[in-house]
């Protein structure tokens, strides 16, 4: 606004007002007009050379290989044709991804699908005939209000032109959180957890499929689903997880 439309105000008064109008990042709190400032991002947003099938932190030695797998993927291969995490599971993003999973901070939405779309454009994927969200529980639905999971992947699927049907997959039955439980534990804590929709199982056949969920830690969730989806007719399964937690050890 020009100055001269407040008269009696001082450039520092209306520069102040326009920085309010701003906003701040949800970081470091400087004035921005983006979520997370271009510094927090840079700072925290760099990419990390990633596993192909988990997208755990390549070692050293596996670095700049084509298609380079973790040793524990090349031992048990999972059941996916490839997995994309756009960040660590780590600060800021593991605040972040909690503030917008348990407190409908809505908010942050398009910063975190903004990094998981450039995350998918460096990885240059191939394209799936369907984007399925990781379903949650009634009983979580309930507690938070909404599927963290959902709400990215029909935002994601409407920028990627990909078809996006939140109810292909169910939830079949309540499990224990993954989040209080050992790694060991967590592949039975999910199985028998999920299953195709009988209804809409012949319009998956024949398809490919990308799973998207919010953070991705011992895999054992989306491994469970990407196996009912292949028992159930699809030709390959992707999974893109806006942050993976890093493994024991990474710096």
């Amino acid at each position: 606004m020009p100055e001269r439309d407040l008269p009696g105000h001082k450039p520092a008064l209306i520069e102040k007002v326009l920085m309010r109008c701003a906003g701040q990042c949800t970081v470091c709190r400087a004035w921005s007009h983006q979520t997370i400032c271009d510094s927090c991002l840079a700072l925290y947003a760099r990419p990390q050379p990633r596993c192909w099938t988990c997208a755990a932190r390549l070692p050293p030695e596996r670095i700049g290989r084509p298609q380079a797998q973790c040793g524990r993927c090349l031992r048990e291969p999972p059941p996916l044709d490839r997995t994309v995490a756009a960040l660590d599971y780590a600060f800021p993003w593991d605040g972040l991804l909690q503030h917008f999973k348990y407190h409908q901070a809505l908010e942050l939405r398009e910063s975190l699908l903004e990094r998981l779309n450039t995350a998918l454009n460096a990885a240059d994927v191939v394209e799936p005939d369907w984007l399925l969200p990781v379903p949650v529980s009634i009983e979580r639905l309930r507690e938070r209000g909404y599927n963290q999971s959902y709400e990215l992947a029909r935002a994601l699927a409407r920028r990627r032109g990909v078809r996006c049907d939140p109810e292909m997959l169910l939830r079949v039955r309540h499990n224990e959180r993954q989040a209080g439980l050992a790694l060991d534990a967590r592949a039975a804590n999910v199985r028998g957890v999920f299953a195709v929709d009988p209804l809409r199982a012949a319009r998956l056949r024949g398809t490919t499929v990308a799973l998207l969920d919010d953070v991705m830690t011992s895999g054992s969730t989306v491994f469970e689903v990407a196996g009912v989806l292949l028992q159930a007719g699809a030709m390959s399964v992707q999974a893109w997880v806006v942050a993976r937690t890093p493994e024991p050890g990474d710096a």
